[in-house]
């Protein structure tokens, strides 16, 4: 009997946890969250969280049933905040409401919950049980998870490559490695992540936008360029789109004065940041991307995704601030010992200091292969 239980909870907090991920791309900085209502083993009202500001999936579900909810149960992802922010505390909503059991699929790691919200529901004399599914409800809350802990944000590095690790051929060219319908997944995953991050490098070669175009449905991630010296022309795409897409520009103390200004002109942020002086980091004298995650993590950027070159990549995952990587292997052979790898020198010189990962999904996308990949 507990055993069947057990399963029907897992069974409506599945549910609770797909309709939390409609609003994926949406809530930052707060979590993806999905609620559901149960009466005698019947859903009478769902809610998810849309988008900050707006109400929480708890009062969502609450609002979505006409009737009595004396005696009923709820299913909720995460646990109901028990503080006044954008809104209300769920807590009180749920302690008004007549519910008389929450499920909960994982304790909040906010400091300002953490716990507090189930003994509030508790003392009030509702029944609360606490995880189910806690893996998959981490997982989908990543990069909420590690910015509420951490303060800084969640990175994730993507690379485009040929079978033989390659990224353009020796005279630059990588237009195109992967399919067309790679090249527009891209630009969904792009819609997920509150930045999109690059060096100066690529400007220069490619003269990048950095937008998420084809998602109609989803915002345009932050635009961010690494650029130590305030390389960046001003006639390119990302300053002459500056005032539609935000845009920030990461340099140091030695940026051009006079160019900063025609910069700020043209509607975008310049940050300056410190420089990196670890000897054991190449190159030295640039951005030191530490001091830049904190930046960005004060902020309210929870969430990077780095589209770079491999000087800028290189150094990211040298000094393992690479939280999840999506890789897309192309069916070619570009060959040479000229040709640009993705990934610089790591210095490793033994198999056991090599950067292991976990592969979570491997999928086609049209011709090509995506593998999402943590690091262990």
């Amino acid at each position: 009997m507990k055993n069947i239980k057990k399963e029907v909870h897992k069974k409506y907090m599945n549910i609770a946890l797909k309709l939390a991920e409609k609003a994926r791309g949406n809530t930052s900085p707060n979590p993806l969250v999905g609620a559901v209502l149960v009466k005698n083993d019947e859903i009478i009202g769902k809610g998810y969280h849309k988008k900050r500001g707006s109400n929480h999936a708890e009062v969502e579900a609450l609002h979505s049933c006409n009737v009595s909810l004396k005696g009923d149960t709820m299913y909720v992802t995460l646990e109901p905040c028990c503080f006044y922010g954008h809104t209300p505390p769920c807590t009180q909503a749920i302690l008004k409401s007549g519910i008389t059991k929450v499920i909960v699929g994982m304790i909040d790691p906010n400091p300002n919950v953490n716990g507090k919200g189930i003994r509030e529901l508790e003392e009030g004399g509702v029944d609360v049980e606490v995880g189910f599914l806690q893996d998959e409800i981490s997982r989908q809350n990543e990069i909420y998870i590690k910015h509420i802990t951490k303060k800084i944000p969640f990175i994730a590095l993507k690379m485009a490559i040929s079978v033989d690790g390659k990224m353009c051929t020796k005279t630059k060219d990588s237009k195109w490695i992967t399919s067309d319908i790679s090249r527009k997944y891209v630009h969904g995953i792009r819609s997920q992540f509150d930045s999109i991050l690059t060096g100066v490098g690529t400007v220069l070669a490619d003269d990048p936008l950095l937008t998420a175009r084809y998602d109609n449905n989803k915002k345009n991630p932050i635009r961010i360029v690494v650029d130590s010296r305030l390389k960046i022309p001003l006639d390119s795409k990302l300053l002459k789109t500056a005032n539609e897409t935000k845009l920030i520009i990461a340099t140091t103390k030695h940026y051009d004065k006079k160019k900063a200004k025609e910069i700020n002109k043209l509607g975008a942020e310049i940050l300056i940041v410190d420089e990196n002086k670890n000897e054991n980091i190449e190159p030295k004298n640039r951005v030191n991307l530490n001091e830049l995650l904190k930046i960005l993590g004060e902020k309210e950027i929870t969430s990077v995704l780095i589209e770079a070159g491999p000087t800028l990549s290189t150094s990211f995952i040298k000094q393992d601030l690479v939280d999840k990587f999506h890789i897309f292997i192309a069916p070619m052979i570009i060959g040479g010992y000229n040709a640009f790898q993705t990934i610089g020198d790591l210095e490793i010189v033994r198999m056991v200091d090599t950067k292991k990962l976990n592969f979570s999904k491997v999928e086609r996308i049209g011709d090509d292969l995506l593998i999402e990949a943590y690091p262990i």
